[in-house]
């Protein structure tokens, strides 16, 4: 039956190398995508631990993607959290999103590099107003002194740091409060706190109890990541259900049509088959297995091919956080396996169904 299946396939090798590139675009589709959206988060999380904080501090009306809400909270705020016992450093912070999605970090440089120190690759601090610190992938090709236009407003890059501390241009706060009309506010509250997680409970009861913070969220770091994940953003979760599904159906159609037009061109075949005994299911495996065969084929092309994309992108767009996730591997693997199966189920059907001397008079 092997050499049989073999036989067909190679017969026929055009048809057969089409439907194995079909199946290897609906492979790169899902991870592509998957690996775009998935590699966002693990990029944002990535980032937020490199900040240094174990607690956050945010209005309960701040969304949970930072730079996504309005700076609600007033700057203050952060004097009365330092008050706090174990509570080591409180680090407030306004950020907003601009219109290509780069999230402006407005920070107290003070406090925010005593979470965990900007590592300066060159440059300085803030020494003005209208300074601006970029992480190496937004300062590529420039220089400290270059100007950086930002929120509409020209900046002078004062210092040049390694990427990893939240986002990847930061201004003053009061900068940033002036521009965006938010003077005296701040998004959230980084917490760095004396040996956690040992204090972390009493720290998040001692905030909550003080007059005016019993409606602002306390979170540790790590409840706070694990919440950014697709299955609590209803909106990413539909967006990879609804790309798995069309990927399902263009290999669904590209197996259904590939093995019901073979079927067609083998009917003789396939009646000399059954006049030589060939049971239903002997026919039926025969068609599954050249569409498990190219399926199998166009799969493995598929995921070769995702992770020379991904390998390219990294080297041209480091910024683009675009990683496979490997347990989407398997997924994206039985998904274009099934639905290689279910495409070739109808065929495999209709050749088993032929009568043996229809099939043999047919020309």
């Amino acid at each position: 039956m092997n050499k049989l299946v073999v036989g067909n396939l190679v017969h026929r090798p055009l048809r057969s190398l089409i439907t194995a590139l079909a199946v290897a675009i609906e492979v790169i589709m899902i991870l592509s995508t998957t690996a775009i959206l998935l590699g966002k988060i693990d990029g944002f999380k990535q980032r937020q631990n490199g900040i240094g904080m174990d607690m956050f501090v945010r209005p309960s009306t701040t969304n949970n993607f930072i730079g996504m809400s309005s700076a609600g909270a007033s700057i203050k705020v952060a004097e009365v959290l330092a008050t706090i016992p174990h509570v080591v450093v409180v680090a407030p912070v306004n950020i907003q999103l601009t219109s290509s999605l780069d999230s402006i970090y407005g920070i107290d440089f003070k406090t925010f590099n005593d979470l965990l120190p900007f590592t300066f690759i060159s440059g300085t601090a803030f020494q003005g107003p209208n300074d601006v610190i970029v992480d190496e992938y937004a300062g590529t090709g420039k220089k400290v002194g270059d100007t950086l236009t930002i929120l509409n407003h020209s900046f002078r890059i004062s210092g040049i740091v390694e990427h990893g501390k939240g986002g990847r241009k930061f201004i003053p706060i009061e900068t940033m409060g002036t521009l965006t009309g938010t003077e005296g506010k701040a998004s959230m509250f980084y917490l760095r706190t004396e040996d956690p997680p040992k204090h972390q409970e009493e720290v998040r009861n001692a905030i909550l109890a003080m007059p005016g913070m019993s409606q602002y969220n306390v979170a540790t770091a790590e409840e706070y990541l694990s919440s950014i994940s697709p299955a609590r953003l209803p909106y990413m979760s539909t967006a990879i259900r609804v790309v798995v599904g069309i990927a399902l159906i263009i290999g669904f159609l590209v197996i259904f049509q590939s093995m019901y037009t073979a079927v067609m061109e083998r009917t003789r075949e396939i009646g000399i088959l059954k006049s030589l005994g060939a049971s239903r299911s002997y026919i039926v495996a025969i068609v599954l297995r050249e569409s498990g065969a190219l399926a199998s084929v166009g799969i493995v092309l598929g995921v070769i091919l995702s992770f020379v994309l991904s390998i390219s992108l990294e080297r041209l767009f480091p910024t683009l956080d675009f990683v496979i996730d490997l347990p989407w591997v398997w997924k994206t693997i039985v998904i274009a396996f099934l639905g290689a199966l279910l495409g070739a189920l109808y065929p495999a059907y209709k050749a088993a169904s032929k009568d043996p001397i229809d099939a043999l008079s047919y020309e």
